[in-house]
């Protein structure tokens, strides 16, 4: 895999030295933010389309916002600065996990045990940063919290893939029971669809793509690329094939304009901002859309 890979960014900065390609592709690293890019968007486009749906958007930043936490644990086990993703999925997961255990148990709403989870979870992870104030790099910390485009390596892009594939393959597999269990639960078990287990992967899917994606968004806007896409696509939308298809589109391209732009424009914009900033003008072009055009008022996926 190493090597196709290799050979693929070598071929795009040739057509890139040639012009074929925008100059700024004539640099590895932006290569690799882009291909990260080009795994992150259709990912966090279908994921995005149950978040919506089941009202969820709270959670996925709190799981982004939870990253910083892992982050922070991880540097002080000792994980490497670059890349400490034991502790990122580790926490993340169990993070993600015990919410939706509680919600179960307590009764709460959702919004509730969020709040609360997520105020101590970024207490402890500013704790666990004071303490490693004097050991690590500034610049890290606005790395993992924005994202940045210099800081994606092959061994990132490796991991994204594979769990990439791993929750598209998951998330079109049971898609159509999520889409039910989504829209009527009840319903749903009565068809034997198994709701709880269903509401558990769905929490775990939402966590590993979160954490695989904060190299490249940030910790802080992860969370925005998998609910504002989603949101765009459910505006003007008519079908829910349509609307699949919608996300998976809008968050792909906000994913390589929010990558290239910056770099083309010389613009000092952290690429995770650039991203979400580019899925923000998406939505609103597609509310003014539905506001402006006869046949997509009173329609909805």
């Amino acid at each position: 895999m190493s090597g196709a890979f290799e050979a693929f960014r070598a071929f795009v900065q040739s057509l890139a030295a040639a012009g074929w390609l925008p100059p700024s592709l004539a640099y590895g690293f932006i290569v690799n933010a882009l291909v990260a890019g080009l795994i992150v968007g259709p990912v966090l486009g279908s994921l995005g389309t149950l978040v919506v749906v089941k009202r969820h958007a709270f959670f996925s930043e709190a799981v982004g916002h939870a990253a910083l936490t892992g982050v922070a644990l991880g540097i002080l086990v000792g994980e490497p600065y670059s890349g400490p993703y034991g502790a990122l999925f580790g926490y993340c997961l169990l993070f993600g996990i015990a919410l939706n255990y509680l919600r179960n148990r307590t009764g709460l709403s959702a919004d509730t045990l969020i709040g609360v989870a997520l105020s101590m979870s970024l207490a402890l992870g500013a704790s666990v940063l004071l303490v490693l104030a004097g050991k690590i790099n500034i610049h890290i910390l606005e790395n993992v919290l924005f994202g940045s485009v210099l800081t994606v390596t092959g061994a990132d892009i490796a991991i994204l893939a594979v769990v990439g594939a791993c929750v598209l393959a998951l998330t079109f597999g049971f898609y159509n029971r999520f889409m039910l269990a989504s829209f009527n639960a009840e319903l749903a078990a009565v068809r034997g669809v198994p709701v709880k287990a269903l509401d558990y992967l769905f929490v775990i899917l939402v966590t590993v793509v979160t954490v695989a994606s904060v190299k490249i968004i940030g910790a802080i806007l992860v969370g925005a690329l998998l609910v504002i896409p989603a949101a765009a696509a459910r505006t003007v939308a008519t079908s829910l094939r349509g609307f699949l298809r919608l996300s998976m589109l809008f968050a792909t391209l906000s994913a390589i304009v929010g990558v290239i732009a910056p770099m083309e424009l010389d613009i000092p914009v952290p690429s995770g901002a650039a991203i979400i900033l580019t899925a923000g003008s998406l939505f609103l072009l597609a509310a003014l859309a539905r506001a402006t055009l006869p046949r997509l008022r009173g329609q909805s996926a």
